[in-house]
């Protein structure tokens, strides 16, 4: 549970919260918040401080850009600072957010990524939404550092789903996103968007920069590590993404992730050393 004393304000007005603070001398807020499943942490919206967005309880996922990012606890999503975003709540959430003034400069790229949580990037975490904005100053500074320190070195994580404009791929990708055990072939899905099978092909290269055959892939991994993270098994996951076989679903993961499901989530602490 999260601690009393933290701010649970909503995300509702413009402007009212710490990711618009400019301060130098405080370079790294937070806040902490509870959501429902289903619910818009706010509408698309843009702010000065970059933010790393961590569910220590639930998931979310990150719609920006034109692309998904998807973030059970084991992950975070870094969004640098002025990038146009909006959180959706794909379960009950216990959310903690950092926010990084514009002055660090360089912290990692310019593009949104998902992000392995290491164990001490965690604990860190708690351990400043524990000292709250009236902690001591001293302490704010030093951990704040290390948190800054720890952000620039926290390895990628392959859990971003590119998304498309066109009526058409979006009638596609919004029904898969919905039904990841879909098994409806390329043929099917044509002519479930009104268009033709090469025609959707080539909207799925030219606006995603995938194949459909590697786009629902992805799309069906990430929602495996989603799983993976509330203690499925190999067998339950097939099952619930369309997968033919468990060995067929644990021979994909591995393709994609390089290591099988079940250790996929101890990835995260092995980069921790």
């Amino acid at each position: 549970m999260m601690p009393n004393d933290i701010e649970f304000a909503s995300f509702i007005m413009p402007e009212d919260g710490p990711g618009w603070i400019i301060d130098s001398a405080r370079p790294v807020t937070a806040k902490a918040q509870r959501w429902r499943a289903g619910e818009i942490g706010r509408a698309p919206h843009a702010h000065p401080r970059g933010q790393l967005l961590w569910a220590e309880e639930g998931i979310l996922r990150v719609h920006s850009c034109g692309a998904h990012w998807l973030a059970p606890t084991s992950h975070a999503v870094w969004i640098p600072g002025n990038i146009t975003h909006e959180v959706v709540m794909e379960t009950d959430v216990s959310a903690c957010f950092i926010y990084i003034d514009p002055s660090v400069t360089n912290l990692r790229g310019l593009h949104c990524e998902v992000l392995y949580m290491t164990p001490l990037m965690r604990q860190l975490l708690l351990r400043f939404r524990a000292l709250g904005p009236t902690g001591n100053r001293e302490r704010l500074s030093r951990l704040s550092g290390v948190i800054i320190d720890e952000l620039a070195v926290l390895p990628t994580a392959p859990l971003s789903l590119p998304a498309g404009s066109d009526p058409r791929l979006a009638r596609v990708t919004n029904r898969l996103l919905e039904r990841p055990d879909d098994r409806a072939n390329l043929e099917e899905l044509a002519r479930f968007a009104g268009a033709g099978a090469r025609t959707l092909e080539r909207l799925f290269k030219r606006e995603t920069g995938l194949s459909f055959s590697e786009w629902r892939n992805r799309l069906r991994l990430m929602e495996a590590v989603n799983h993976l993270s509330h203690g499925k098994s190999s067998v339950e996951i097939a099952g619930l993404l369309g997968y033919r076989s468990a060995s067929a679903f644990v021979a994909a993961f591995g393709r994609g992730f390089g290591v099988p499901p079940q250790s996929y989530l101890k990835v995260g602490a092995a980069e921790d050393g």
